[in-house]
């Protein structure tokens, strides 16, 4: 028997195709790492042209500070202050922090609550609703009158501003756990308790971490409402003492930390995230 002929130029076209592939991939991956660098670079590209802006037109048509005061101002006078500005930043700051732990072990309890008692779901949840729809600005001045001026009534604002969408995350998290999985653990044996701990809550902690990112940015911003209806220290009480005094270069100050607190909280939220559910984060990459 005579062996099959051997197309002896097959071999050849098939390691050129490998290899136009395998270019074709580095160049890929080549433009999207160029991508990203671009999205990065006018990341911080823009906010800077804002800036230079801003400056430039304070200094060219010789605005008033007191009416607008240019970034280099606003930086150097936050300098000058930074003793007064730490002190009352170190008030707020430790005004979120326990707010927002306590606003955490809240939403928690209640998303876990509600969703295990269909009944009490039902009710809370349209009082929880009704709660966002009151403007923060009513609630301080009460919490205040109730409470006085101590950290109890800035907690409690803190609480109800940012605590709903921690609620709302979770009961969406557990709502949407596959029940094939949970058939399979109903299959092996395994408790209604054991289901929710081990597929359930694992599974709805991406939409937690998302709802407590939210938060995150109300958690600042309430404590220095709080804080302006009614406090002895804080960024609140410093933006209206600063305000009355017409020094709205320091007013920018405090603005401008309070924008520096709430990031920094949200980027701590987002690294407790990807500690906590790095097989969420590895499976996107995969994804994508």
């Amino acid at each position: 028997m005579t062996e099959p002929a051997v197309d002896s130029a097959a071999e050849p076209i098939r390691s050129d195709d490998a290899g136009t592939r395998a270019h074709r991939s580095m160049v890929s991956l080549a433009t999207e790492r160029l991508g990203r660098q671009w999205i990065h670079l006018m990341a911080l590209l823009v906010p800077a042209a804002l800036i230079a802006v801003w400056e430039l037109y304070t200094r060219l048509a010789h605005v008033d500070p007191t009416v607008l005061p240019s970034p280099s101002r606003i930086v150097t006078q936050l300098y000058d202050f930074r003793s007064l500005a730490w002190q009352h930043t170190e008030q707020t700051l430790k005004e979120t922090a326990v707010g927002f732990a306590v606003s955490i072990a809240v939403a928690v309890f209640f998303a876990v609550l509600m969703d295990q008692v269909a009944w009490l779901r039902r009710s809370l949840y349209p009082m929880m609703v009704a709660s966002q729809t009151i403007p923060i600005i009513a609630i301080a001045p009460l919490m205040i009158i109730w409470f006085g001026f101590g950290l109890l009534p800035k907690v409690l604002v803190i609480i109800l501003v940012t605590f709903f969408p921690i609620v709302v995350a979770l009961l969406d998290g557990f709502a949407s756990t596959e029940q094939e999985a949970m058939n399979l653990l109903h299959a092996m044996g395994a408790s209604e308790r054991q289901i929710f701990f081990y597929v359930r809550f694992p599974n709805a902690l991406p939409y937690f971490f998302t709802g407590a990112r939210i938060s995150a940015t109300y958690g600042v911003v309430a404590a220095i409402f709080a804080e302006y209806v009614g406090a002895y220290t804080g960024l609140g009480i410093w933006m209206q003492l600063s305000k009355n005094a017409f020094r709205t270069d320091l007013v920018f100050g405090a603005i401008l930390i309070t924008a520096i607190l709430s990031i920094v909280l949200f980027l701590l939220v987002y690294v407790a995230a990807r500690v906590t559910i790095p097989w969420y984060y590895a499976s996107r990459r995969r994804a994508t």
